[in-house]
């Protein structure tokens, strides 16, 4: 049952994420248009949407499931320092606190590894 709790969870972590990759290449645009605004060059959207696409699958799939978890981590504490700082906006505090928190689930990820229903423990 855990390994299944496990997979389950690995999923419903990275959904978000993956998501949003895909929804940043089909708002290409727009995205890197809010980026500029938080005066961050729009260039890093393409990093951005690749670690969005591809650490969420690695993680669903448990291939390098750690390394993809130490990466969204980070990214979810960079997000969340840059473009959620505004905590006299209740809106901008709760999404500061959602990627805190989306942070330490991909940290219990990167401490622990992933269970049996993973490529990184079937190889």
């Amino acid at each position: 049952m855990s390994n299944i709790l496990d997979l389950v969870a690995r999923i419903l972590i990275s959904a978000l994420f993956l998501l949003n990759g895909v929804f940043k290449i089909s708002n290409y645009d727009g995205t890197v248009g809010w980026m500029e605004g938080f005066g961050i060059p729009g260039i890093l959207i393409i990093p951005a949407i690749i670690l969005e696409i591809v650490g969420p699958i690695f993680i669903i799939l448990g291939y390098k499931a750690k390394v993809a978890a130490g990466l969204l981590s980070l990214f979810c504490i960079a997000t969340a320092v840059i473009f959620h700082n505004d905590f006299s906006d209740q809106m901008q505090l709760g999404s500061f606190l959602k990627n805190i928190a989306l942070a330490g689930g991909f940290l219990f990820i990167f401490i622990n590894g992933t269970k049996d229903f993973s490529l990184d423990r079937k190889f």
